[in-house]
């Protein structure tokens, strides 16, 4: 995209080009994950302790928006299956603390391996300039994700979401 542009045109470009990119990367998805036997509560419970090493039955219900009853069937049913550890806190029984268990890390750890052989090779199809631009690109996202977050993250804590929703908005303006 060149010319003159303004800013929320430019964001709307590279989100349509974000989606093609996700798109055109959708066939190198290993069957591996696809034939995943897991249902997508499960899959959200799995990527919240992937990403959290371990969470508090509570937290999980919280990140998935329902009862603390359905998220412990969900915990139950990994459990069976051998990907998830609960445990109680010495301290507090009400408490339970899950994280994935050995074979859950090794399943996950397996999907992104997998997931990495994948991408090096769409990678090593760049040249050197190419590499380095996408990784400079990669860099400023990240510090705008990490300043986005700190702003909001700001106006939260004073207990001002309007305006944590407005500058959310002002971000993209």
């Amino acid at each position: 995209m060149t010319g003159n542009v303004n800013k929320r045109e430019l964001i709307e470009h590279v989100l349509q080009l974000s989606e093609k990119t996700f798109r055109e990367m959708i066939p190198l998805v290993s069957k591996e994950w696809l034939q995943l036997d897991l249902t997508m509560p499960q899959l959200k419970v799995v990527l919240i302790l992937v990403l959290s090493d371990s969470a508090r039955m509570s937290a999980i219900a919280s990140q998935l928006g329902v009862s603390l009853a359905t998220a412990t069937g969900v915990v139950d049913r990994l459990v069976e299956r051998g990907l998830v550890l609960r445990e109680s806190q010495p301290g507090d029984r009400r408490v339970v603390l899950c994280s994935l268990s050995e074979k859950g890390q090794e399943l996950m750890g397996g999907l992104w391996r997998l997931s990495q052989v994948q991408q090096r090779e769409v990678l090593g199809a760049m040249d050197l300039l190419q590499l380095q631009s996408l990784d400079d690109a990669l860099e400023v996202v990240l510090q705008a994700e990490r300043s986005a977050k700190e702003t909001l993250k700001h106006f939260k804590k004073s207990g001002n979401n309007q305006v944590a929703e407005g500058v959310a908005e002002e971000v993209i303006s």
